[in-house]
């Protein structure tokens, strides 16, 4: 999809044109509730949750745009609920949509290669708040609340965070008698030992999904329900196999440097060895450093910026270039220990070596399939 800011693309507004994208053209034909999802890293998941939930509750449900099913193809089949997936390029020529509730779960650096700034690419991002409808905010992103503080009084506001919520428009983690519960305000709703997701960045996706569910009125016992069967999505910190004392997990969906933080936060191991690298599309990689230097015990660098990422981490955590992916799994298998973890989690785009992250997880699932028989 084309930049508004492309010369011939401006030219065209400066003569007159409309610049309409899918979203827009969507946004004027449907008058059914619309749940607008859109955020760095965990739409694809938050979107994929939030309709079961709708589901369960036993609505129709669109979901699609930036995920599976184009916006346009989904008002033919006219469901109860429409969940959208939107892309920061989505957005940009979109004005007119007024979700029912909407969402940024978080901003991080990513398409650096086609925003100026990270402000410009937020900016983008933050359209999904236009109209009247409930926002859905991360209370622990400031760059979010930020936006947060710009919209107009009338608004309702929910709030999601890792911490204990403190009223019933926050949704967070309590802890009661050692054992952590999603909850609301103080009531507790689903212990996070029975999500399917793991990871801290799941339990945030959880929550978000059940604050975009209590905006649009689903029903509690379906929004549980759905929790409780939910079992994740593919190449997304998804569990592969167990071997020798070694787990092997697929996060080739994570293309940004903020994804990628996530997954190595939220895999549980004594120690990581990281697959890293792929088109970096502009980004910073610094933030890897420390976070690899605590609980890597080895990266593995492949792809066109592998070097950039070398550079980013030198020092900081041992590393090896390997060839291809193949290769990575043989030199982690070689390095791993008892209680390790190994992670693809590339941080960058797919398109160096690959047709997309789901071609490249689908190859490193066979790689680990034929070295751990």
């Amino acid at each position: 999809m084309r930049s508004i800011q492309t010369p011939v693309i401006i030219a065209s507004v400066q003569r007159g044109a409309e610049v309409l994208g899918d979203i827009e053209i969507f946004a004027r034909c449907v008058d059914k509730p619309v749940i607008a999802i859109t955020g760095s890293n965990g739409k694809s998941t938050v979107t994929s949750l939030v309709g079961e939930m709708v589901r369960q509750a036993n609505y129709s449900a669109g979901v699609g745009a930036n995920l599976g099913i184009p916006a346009l193809d989904l008002i033919e089949s006219s469901p109860d609920v429409y969940v959208l997936e939107l892309s920061s390029f989505q957005l940009e020529t979109t004005y007119s949509l007024n979700a029912q509730a909407s969402t940024i779960l978080n901003i991080s650096e990513d398409h650096m290669d086609r925003y100026s700034s990270l402000k410009e690419y937020a900016q983008a991002k933050a359209i999904i708040f236009n109209g009247n409808g409930v926002v859905v905010i991360n209370a622990e992103d400031p760059i979010v609340n930020a936006f947060a503080k710009e919209l107009t009084d009338d608004r309702t506001v929910y709030r999601f965070k890792l911490s204990e919520p403190e009223n019933d428009h926050e949704f967070g983690v309590l802890n009661v008698a050692g054992l952590n519960w999603l909850a609301r305000g103080d009531d507790k709703l689903f212990p996070v030992t029975d999500l399917k997701i793991k990871g801290q960045h799941n339990v945030a996706n959880a929550l978000a999904a059940l604050a975009l569910g209590t905006a649009v009125n689903l029903p509690i016992s379906a929004m549980l329900n759905a929790l409780r069967i939910f079992p994740g999505l593919p190449h997304r910190s998804q569990w592969l196999t167990e071997k020798d004392g070694v787990t092997w997990y697929n996060d080739s969906k994570g293309t940004n440097v903020g994804a990628s933080l996530a997954a190595i936060a939220g895999i549980p191991a004594n120690k990581l060895l990281v697959i890293l690298g792929g088109l970096g599309k502009g980004q910073d990689f610094s933030p890897l450093r420390e976070p690899l230097a605590v609980r890597a015990r080895h990266v593995f660098l492949l792809g066109e910026d592998a070097k950039k990422i070398a550079a980013a981490i030198d020092g900081a955590v041992p590393f090896t270039y390997v060839k291809d992916l193949d290769e990575a799994v043989v030199q982690a298998k070689l390095l791993a220990q008892a209680g390790d973890a190994v992670l693809l989690s590339p941080a960058c785009a797919s398109f160096d070596m690959f047709t997309g992250y789901e071609h490249r997880g689908e190859v490193f699932m066979q790689r680990v399939k034929a070295h751990n028989p």
